[in-house]
């Protein structure tokens, strides 16, 4: 497995984690149950995409992301502050649409700094596809999230 194909898969695992530990901080300020199992269904598709993209990692021998409890924290914090005073449906929708957006964007820089693998004989690679999956779901996301609102 190419060197970029490894940072891709890694940014996958990345994004998705984050994306997993900002619902399950979430979840808990949930009261509405139709918004609580959407998100929990989101959270169960990231845990697939994460899972591929280690499995992948696995196969290549390549070191997948460890977990960094200074950005855990980071992020647990943000989400608690974000939260202190506004727990309504459609504010927590708000923090969910900001964070498909920031992985969207994450995911974008990640395949343009390794724009080496984006077609092999015209055929993208398999990190390739997983990241634009990983895309394509976080878009589906932010429109789904838009009704919560």
């Amino acid at each position: 497995m190419k060197p970029e194909e490894i940072n891709v898969y890694r940014e996958v695992q990345k994004n998705a984690e984050m994306a997993i530990k900002a619902i399950e901080t979430l979840s808990d300020k949930v009261y509405e149950d139709e918004f609580g199992r959407q998100i929990s269904r989101q959270a169960l598709k990231y845990s697939d995409i994460r899972n591929r993209a280690m499995n992948k990692l696995l196969e290549a021998k390549a070191e997948p992301v460890h977990q960094n409890y200074l950005s855990d924290i980071l992020l647990k914090g943000a989400v608690h502050m974000n939260t202190l005073f506004n727990t309504s449906t459609s504010h927590l929708a708000e923090l969910m649409i900001q964070g498909n957006n920031r992985g969207i964007t994450e995911m974008c820089k990640a395949l343009n700094h390794n724009s080496q693998i984006l077609s092999v004989q015209g055929k993208s690679s398999m990190a390739v596809e997983l990241a634009k999956e990983l895309m394509d779901f976080e878009e589906k996301n932010i429109n789904v999230l838009k009704k919560y609102l």
